[in-house]
């Protein structure tokens, strides 16, 4: 049978690891082994039985409100080798074609048909092209405006620098538009980047309230994956995933390990692996990286 570890991950600015918590986590999942520290009083991992899937839900219970991220992964192709991840909500905090709305006066409805759309409530599709339908005739100066309110996620640059380091493959995929991920990618330092395109007037100053065709949904984030596995000789298991809207889905599914980072209803009641409680520095600790390891510039 597949061994399993267990990564226990505390939001430093809230609480820390203390021996009693680990020693719950210990008792619950029938830990096997020693108990590693990756980074004191942030993470650790522990070794654990096959068994312990079926515990992990009792164990988030029994954690209740403390800020403690528990992840159950096999310990096998465990250091990923190729990493693809949302863009907005995940990478940055923000969902940048909301922000475009705002600026525009248009945020809140906008932002609504966005909820429902990473909900899973409508297509993601006819959702995006109604979305930017609303936008048609405005500057395009409100990108940049928009841009200004960009702010990236708390362990993005170390969860992408560190991966690329240890020679993984890095891409960031997005059902938003390329003005954004281009920039958001070299931040970062992804390797390569995907989204929609925002279509203007030949004299590039106004919206049209078009996408480009085809549109990027949730099927080509799938396809993406699938497709640099392929072309980087990447095995499924060494394929990592982490996204946090319905349109991820496809890919957190079939990824070695699909990550729902702080994410929405319908991703959570499907998948298991979740950062709830703290950033994507916990994407690194369960692949087993200790923080000694992280590479941040």
């Amino acid at each position: 049978m597949t061994s399993l570890v267990l990564t226990l991950v505390a939001r430093r600015e809230a609480t820390t690891l203390t021996p009693a918590t680990i020693a719950l986590a210990r008792d619950a999942i029938g830990a096997t082994g020693e108990t590693v520290t990756l980074s004191a009083g942030e993470a650790v991992d522990i070794p654990a039985a096959p068994t312990a899937r079926d515990a992990l839900p009792a164990l988030r219970t029994a954690l209740g409100a403390q800020a403690v991220d528990a992840i159950l992964t096999p310990t096998q192709n465990r250091r990923k080798t190729l990493l693809v991840s949302d863009m907005d909500s995940t990478i940055v905090a923000n969902e940048t074609l909301d922000d475009i709305g705002a600026h525009a006066g248009l945020g809140e409805q906008i932002a609504a048909i966005t909820t429902r759309s990473m909900n899973g409530e409508l297509d993601f599709a006819a959702s995006l092209r109604e979305r930017v339908a609303l936008l048609r005739g405005l500057p395009t100066s409100l990108l940049e405006k928009a841009w200004r309110d960009v702010t990236l996620n708390p362990g993005a640059v170390e969860l992408v620098r560190t991966m690329r380091a240890h020679g993984a493959r890095t891409a960031l995929v997005s059902g938003g538009f390329t003005f954004f991920t281009a920039r958001v990618a070299a931040l970062c330092g992804f390797d390569e980047n995907h989204a929609n395109t925002l279509l203007t007037d030949t004299a590039g100053t106004t919206l049209t309230g078009q996408a480009g065709q085809p549109i990027l949904g949730p099927d080509t984030k799938l396809h993406l994956l699938e497709t640099l596995a392929h072309t980087h000789a990447c095995p499924p298991a060494a394929t990592l995933a982490i996204g946090d809207g319905a349109n991820d889905l496809p890919m957190l599914r079939k990824a070695g390990l699909g990550l729902a980072f702080h994410a929405k209803p319908v991703v959570k009641r499907d998948i298991a692996a979740q950062i709830n409680h703290t950033s994507l520095r916990t994407a690194l600790f369960a692949q087993g990286y200790p923080a000694s390891a992280f590479v941040s510039d």
